[in-house]
């Protein structure tokens, strides 16, 4: 998916992810059933419909999210565990409706972004529908304000404050995470996500982490997180034993630096799986 970003190429990181040996670092870790359902098929912008310019492709990409919502769905049915890769963050809106109707309610979400993603096709100055998947999950009940955490933020739109604390999202500013510390970060986030024994989602934006750490995304901010403060947040997750299912996006390989930013994905991936240093 890039029809919800301005930027070209996001779309190929998936296969920079699959590039960047995926499948065998989880088999490394010792996972046995591995079950790729390839790409969706996301028509190509060129030949999408854009109507309306305060959601640019809104229809199209909500089209493309109701496939992958069933795709989620079923592999949580089935027993397993969902990892969705993207694409822009806009994707986040159909694996959040798939987690939501596999489980009976929406499950806790720890959201690791640069930017708030909470803009409504109202208040945004761009249109562009990866800045607003956090709104529409919240406002079609696929995320709870009350078990949502935002982690990374640098750069949000003055619109987006105002949303941010109409909905009550809490939030962890790159101003808390370097006063806190990402341990005492993550042990609040955590107990916020996991209440009322929710499994946890984590939606992890590449942007999130400071540009010379992963170049390969198209709206970098500096000042972000380090390698081993994105590190620690996946292996909290996973010593939470409440961690579900897991989105990487903004992956743009046009922009990368020798596959650094999809190597990066697949090593914060296996974080979140149990692998650790001993």
């Amino acid at each position: 998916m890039d029809l919800g970003a301005s930027r070209r190429g996001v779309d190929m990181g998936p296969s920079a992810v699959r590039y960047a040996k995926l499948h065998e670092a989880l088999q490394r870790l010792g996972i046995q059933t591995i079950v790729d359902r390839g790409n969706l098929h996301v028509p190509i912008r060129e030949s999408a419909a854009s109507d309306d310019a305060s959601a640019k492709f809104l229809a199209v990409i909500e089209e493309v999210c109701d496939e992958l919502a069933v795709i989620v769905e079923d592999a949580v049915r089935a027993g397993g565990l969902p990892i969705v890769l993207g694409g822009d963050h806009s994707i986040a809106m159909g694996t959040l409706a798939g987690l939501t109707r596999a489980r009976g309610a929406p499950p806790g979400l720890v959201w690791i972004d640069a930017h708030a993603d909470i803009n409504s096709p109202g208040s945004s100055a761009t249109g562009n529908v990866h800045g607003m998947p956090l709104y529409f999950a919240l406002r079609n009940g696929f995320a709870r304000s009350n078990q949502t955490v935002q982690i990374g933020l640098r750069d949000v739109d003055p619109n987006e404050k105002r949303l941010l604390r109409e909905f009550g999202v809490k939030t962890f500013t790159m101003t808390d995470v370097d006063k806190r510390g990402m341990m005492h970060v993550m042990e609040e986030a955590r107990a916020i996500a996991g209440s009322d024994d929710a499994a946890i989602h984590v939606s992890f934006d590449m942007d999130a982490l400071d540009p010379s750490e992963a170049p390969g995304t198209g709206t970098p901010v500096k000042g972000g997180l380090s390698y081993r403060e994105a590190h620690l947040v996946m292996e909290m997750l996973y010593d939470s034993g409440r961690l579900g299912s897991i989105e990487m996006v903004e992956i743009n390989p046009i922009l990368d630096n020798r596959n650094q930013t999809a190597a990066l994905a697949v090593g914060l991936i296996c974080s979140a799986l149990g692998k650790s240093i001993l």
